[in-house]
């Protein structure tokens, strides 16, 4: 009787101590492949300190390369002397916006030293630059060629510039949203932009070029004109574009503002630069009798 009664004792005891350790493996297991770290990669700069057995600390980093984009801008501004065309407080007001809306869309008419920050400061969006001088692009697209660069024929002139303000400013064909610019009536439309150009919802539109400094350069009554109405085609009803011009201090860029971007859509300016947010019209054909109200 009494080794009856031992063995299914011990048999017991053994049963209950491989269950119980069972659970405690499966308890681990489940907490390794579980754990709130198998779904959230720690934070690339993240540094872990832990404690070996030893009782030794040990260090462990991982970081991934940043992107090629980033390296150049890095690396170009740091060795280069060349000032960008704008100065720092109007490229705060650009970074600003930027900072809330990127990634996104970003049209930008000319190409220059600060290209490569514009798109850097966009990174992961699209920018694309529309430039009218052909040799300029090559040379800057063999420099840095992840930039988007476009080249662009204008077919206006400085001269004509409080002409096409006349004729243009009032014209019902100059305020309708409706109309395709590429088949545009309005002497302001720029119609023959790289097709991308017209298929993409911009968020935000910088107009730093063409040239206008004699009356015999293309002068940016088009590209203020088109930038308003690129905004106003926005399909998106109740959104908003962000229009910055750059040379504000210069006659054209100051009347063409105000008239095609108008007043009431001007956020700020600083320096040389105005900023505008300029709504979606698409929910009326022509807005009222003037372009601003």
């Amino acid at each position: 009787m009494t080794t009856n009664l031992l063995f299914p004792i011990t048999l017991k005891n053994i049963l209950y101590s491989f269950g119980t350790l069972l659970v405690i493996t499966l308890f681990f297991i489940t907490r390794t492949s579980f754990s709130p770290s198998s779904f959230h990669s720690p934070d690339n700069n993240t540094l872990r300190i832990s404690k070996s057995s030893t009782g030794t600390t040990q260090e462990s980093s991982s970081c991934n390369k940043i992107p090629p984009s980033l390296a150049d801008a890095l690396v170009h501004y740091a060795s280069s002397n060349i000032t960008p065309q704008q100065s720092l407080s109007e490229i705060s007001i650009t970074k600003k916006v930027l900072k809330k809306k990127s990634p996104c869309n970003f049209l930008v008419f000319g190409l220059g030293y600060d290209s490569l920050m514009w798109a850097t400061l966009n990174h992961g969006g699209r920018t694309i630059f529309l430039e009218e001088d052909e040799s300029w692009i090559n040379q800057i697209i063999g420099k840095f060629p992840s930039l988007e660069a476009y080249h662009v024929r204008y077919k206006t002139k400085l001269r004509d510039a409080d002409a096409l303000m006349a004729s243009e400013r009032d014209r019902e064909e100059c305020r309708r949203v409706s109309t395709d610019l590429r088949v545009s009536e309005c002497e302001l439309a720029l119609k023959e932009l790289p097709e991308v150009v017209y298929e993409t919802e911009w968020d935000l539109i910088m107009v730093d070029a063409p040239t206008g400094f004699n009356e015999e350069t293309p002068g940016r009554m088009g590209a203020i004109y088109t930038a308003g109405m690129f905004a106003r085609r926005r399909k998106e009803v109740g959104g908003k574009t962000d229009v910055f011009v750059h040379d504000v201090d210069r006659k054209v860029e100051d009347e063409f503002t105000m008239a095609f971007l108008c007043r009431d859509y001007m956020m700020e300016q600083e320096g040389r630069l105005r900023h505008f947010t300029v709504p979606s019209h698409r929910n009326y054909i022509v807005s009222g009798g003037k372009f601003c109200q």
